[in-house]
């Protein structure tokens, strides 16, 4: 299985699913893209001074931490204006921005939104890709096992079960939410807490 193009140790790190092929399409057609997401995600670390902490969406452990870090390897945040010419009749087709893109791969990180985010990554993948701009969508979220972490930090109604996390998400994708769109997903595990404080 493709799965195996992730190095062990990042999939003892993370939970990793795919969808459409999505590790063998990173891999043999954006190999330079799946060297950056493999080295980034292997530096990542959780730490507890980030989780004590009111962040939001933009904790620094975490979504801030993964655009800054993809901005240093070339990926940027990106907008797409997609309009729908028929004869003489134009429509818009509304996306969202994508947290981090680079040639053709996207990539979202989802820490601690309202769950309905994960409808709108999905669609914004589903249609960039059945438009040719992007060949593989990532999101990046946490897992499950986390919410137990964070009732031990005191921080647990920050993070409840209707923010995004891995079992939220996988419904979404298994019931074809990104259309045709390849699709990679990390979950954060403990295994990357680290106390820093």
């Amino acid at each position: 299985m493709s799965l195996e193009l992730i190095p062990a140790n990042l999939r003892e790190l993370y939970e990793v699913h795919q969808w459409r092929h999505a590790c063998a399409v990173l891999k043999q057609d954006f190999s330079s893209e799946f060297d950056d997401v493999v080295e980034v995600l292997n530096r990542f670390r959780l730490p507890k001074s980030g989780l004590v902490k009111a962040g939001g969406n933009e904790n620094p452990a975490t979504s801030g931490w993964f655009g800054t870090e993809f901005e240093k390897k070339g990926w940027e945040e990106s907008e797409f204006d997609v309009r729908i010419k028929v004869d003489e009749t134009e429509k818009h087709s509304p996306t969202h921005g994508i947290d981090c893109y680079k040639n053709r791969v996207g990539l979202e990180v989802e820490w601690n939104n309202k769950d309905p985010f994960f409808d709108r990554d999905l669609n914004n993948f589903r249609l960039l890709h059945s438009i040719n701009i992007i060949s593989v969508g990532i999101i990046v979220t946490r897992c499950d096992e986390l919410q137990a972490l964070f009732n031990e930090l005191g921080r647990g109604k920050s993070f409840g079960m209707a923010t995004t996390h891995m079992s939220k998400l996988l419904p979404k994708i298994e019931g074809g939410g990104a259309g045709g769109c390849p699709v990679l997903v990390f979950g954060i595990s403990r295994k990357l807490y680290v106390e820093d404080c």
